[in-house]
């Protein structure tokens, strides 16, 4: 399994200020994220969801805040309850004229149990593209993801 990070980058027609409070503000991110019963963006929250393919095995996923720099960086550690392995997630913002430029960055996926299929990097690349690419992206654009 390799070890690289997986990097999105994408940018938004938005302000820096849109979409930081899209990527903390829990009501916004039920739109096109997960739904979270609770997020804070301060360093050392906990949270919890369940995620997975539509048609397969549903994670409880279990992440906390690591580092915050409001309207700049926002870190997590992402790990599943009951498997080896820990990673980061890592949102980037950086303001280029009246757009944002968001730099979404997963590391550690070489930690996870290499043999649960799911938890291939190829699956993580695919989420993370259509959770920046699309959802986030037609949420910004005021469109259901």
């Amino acid at each position: 399994m390799s070890n690289q990070a997986i990097i999105i980058e994408k940018i938004f027609d938005a302000s820096v200020q849109k979409v930081w409070d899209a990527l903390t503000e829990n009501a916004q991110m039920k739109q096109w994220y997960f739904n979270l019963a609770e997020f804070k963006a301060e360093a050392g929250f906990e949270f919890q969801f369940y995620g997975g393919k539509p048609e397969g095995k549903q994670y409880l996923h279990v992440c906390k805040v690591t580092e915050v720099i409001k309207g700049k960086k926002l870190t997590y550690s992402w790990r599943y309850d009951g498997y080896i392995g820990n990673s980061l997630v890592t949102f980037e913002l950086i303001e280029e004229g009246e757009k944002t430029k968001l730099k979404l960055t997963h590391t550690g996926i070489e930690t996870f149990d290499s043999s649960v299929p799911d938890f291939a990097s190829e699956n993580f690349a695919e989420g993370w593209t259509y959770i920046v690419n699309i959802a986030l992206f037609n949420y910004l654009k005021g469109e259901k993801a």
